[in-house]
């Protein structure tokens, strides 16, 4: 299970911009795999941004939505910061870091797409 999770991580370090990668639980805040190839804290960001995740469900419920989690955007000044709950385990959700200057945010929506597709848990 591992190694899909890194081989599913790892084909997101192909997007240009990349800058890192997580697999992590929203309810633990845990990431269950991580790639980066810069000096970036996955599992604290992880951890954090699973607060994002369970938020935006608990507003959901609120609203008495029936809806589900595809995607949450964080733009900051120099980076795209992309969540993407996995449709099989509404907890889990990719969490992908790029570099503004350099990414493309439709390519990177549709590589979650394919990585969600290639995950076996």
């Amino acid at each position: 299970m591992a190694n899909n999770i890194n081989q599913c991580l790892k084909q997101l370090g192909s997007l240009d911009g990349f800058v890192g990668a997580a697999l992590a639980n929203s309810e633990s805040g845990m990431a269950l795999g991580k790639h980066s190839v810069a000096n970036f804290n996955l599992d604290v960001a992880a951890a954090v941004n699973s607060e994002v995740v369970k938020a935006k469900y608990k507003a959901i419920r609120s609203l008495k939505l029936n809806e589900k989690v595809e995607d949450i955007l964080i733009s900051l000044g120099t980076q795209y910061h992309l969540l993407r709950t996995t449709r099989k385990r509404p907890n889990l959700f990719f969490y992908l870091v790029l570099d503004r200057r350099s990414s493309n945010l439709a390519l990177a929506r549709m590589a979650l797409e394919d990585a969600e597709a290639n995950l076996s848990i």
